[in-house]
């Protein structure tokens, strides 16, 4: 295949299924996982009224044997990985002892251990890409933990961490590693998440203004790397703050931000 090829999970809905559109319609043949086969047959024809080439297929991100599957089936048809978009994801948010250990365990499983068992299983195959591509979705909220959002926040910061070694790592294999950071975007993840972070905040950003911003990073490739990039206004003042500021104002600010530190008493 002459195409470049970028493989997205949790491309059914939200900001996969933006970064889906938008990818097929700039050239790229686009394999679309996600476990809600109804959204893939959606987006499948949406691409393809569009003029675009898609594969799609069911992909529990916690289920090793299945990347393994769709990652191989994907090489096989195509014969390239340009781009891996680590974006599948879940939140929950409330009070950290108010939330099932249970639903912690999934963020961790879905959020963090997902992608490491991704990105492990696509390396073969984007080292053999010239010029290969790992894009994580990381966000905002752990610039500095926010309360309501602890485990969620967690994950987020193991996945720069990662994000970062990689990127180091893999350089001499020719595969660049980055990640995405936006604040609250207007997805399905949010919807009915009333944290005091989000009300003093706001949900200000698209689907579609992260996928930009995916497309957007993955083109700059310059002479100095860079491996984070913030995607609209308030995420980059507060990687700049955190940046800057002293540890005791960043608690502040993020303390006055949540409210205090969490949900008020009924």
């Amino acid at each position: 295949m002459n195409s470049p090829t970028v493989f997205i999970t949790g491309a059914a809905a939200g900001i996969g299924r933006a970064t889906a559109m938008l990818f097929a319609t700039r050239g790229y043949h686009v394999g679309a996982y996600d476990i809600d086969e109804l959204g893939l047959t959606r987006l499948a024809a949406d691409i393809t009224a569009a003029g675009g080439t898609v594969d799609t297929g069911v992909l529990d991100v916690t289920n090793d044997t299945q990347w393994a599957q769709r990652l191989a089936d994907f090489h096989t048809a195509t014969g390239r990985l340009d781009i891996l978009i680590n974006n599948a994801g879940i939140l929950r948010a409330g009070p950290f002892e108010e939330i099932e250990l249970a639903a912690h365990r999934a963020i961790v499983e879905v959020n963090l251990s997902a992608v490491i068992a991704g990105t492990h299983e696509a390396f073969r195959y984007l080292r053999d890409t010239e010029g290969a591509q790992v894009v994580n979705l990381c966000s905002a909220s752990a610039i500095y933990g926010q309360p309501e959002l602890a485990t969620y926040g967690a994950t987020k910061s193991a996945v720069k961490s990662l994000t970062e070694a990689l990127d180091v790592e893999w350089e001499r294999h020719d595969i660049r590693v980055i990640a995405i950071w936006p604040m609250f975007v207007a997805t399905a993840m949010v919807e009915g998440v009333e944290t005091a972070s989000t009300k003093s905040l706001g949900v200000h950003l698209t689907a579609e203004d992260v996928a930009n911003g995916i497309w957007d990073a993955t083109r700059k490739r310059g002479r100095l790397p860079k491996v984070h990039y913030e995607i609209g206004v308030q995420a980059k003042a507060l990687a700049v703050a955190a940046k800057y500021a002293p540890g005791w104002a960043l608690r502040t600010a993020n303390k006055y931000l949540s409210g205090g530190g969490g949900a008020t008493p009924n």
